[in-house]
């Protein structure tokens, strides 16, 4: 099964954790979706801005930190994903504690290590 993966806090700055992780997923072929606070590209994945309307997304990983998800709760939710990964920085009991009440599984670890230790 594909891990279609959602990089939440996407950007274009090529020293951000999230742009070398849209980059690694893409060198893996790991299908990926890209939300930022601006809209750009990463090679092939255009990043959008907002709460897109998106479909089958297996993992989220996080880039933005707590105090800044609480009003995303909703939505990140919504998409029903598999798995939410929140990179260092951006722990978040709360959200975790109501994605795993929802079954969704929760792993607080590097997207850039998972990847290439094959754990993701």
């Amino acid at each position: 099964m594909e891990k279609k993966t959602l990089v939440f806090g996407a950007s274009e700055k090529p020293w951000r954790y999230s742009h070398m992780a849209l980059q690694l997923l893409a060198a893996k072929g790991v299908p990926a979706l890209a939300v930022g606070q601006a809209e750009g590209k990463v090679g092939q994945v255009k990043i959008e801005t907002g709460q897109p309307a998106y479909t089958d997304v297996h993992t989220i990983t996080m880039y933005v930190a707590p105090e800044h998800q609480g009003n995303l709760e909703k939505y990140l939710l919504g998409l029903r994903p598999k798995r939410i990964i929140f990179n260092p920085g951006t722990e978040n009991r709360d959200l975790a504690g109501k994605a795993r009440a929802e079954g969704i599984e929760v792993v607080e670890a590097c997207t850039l290590v998972m990847l290439r230790t094959g754990q993701f």
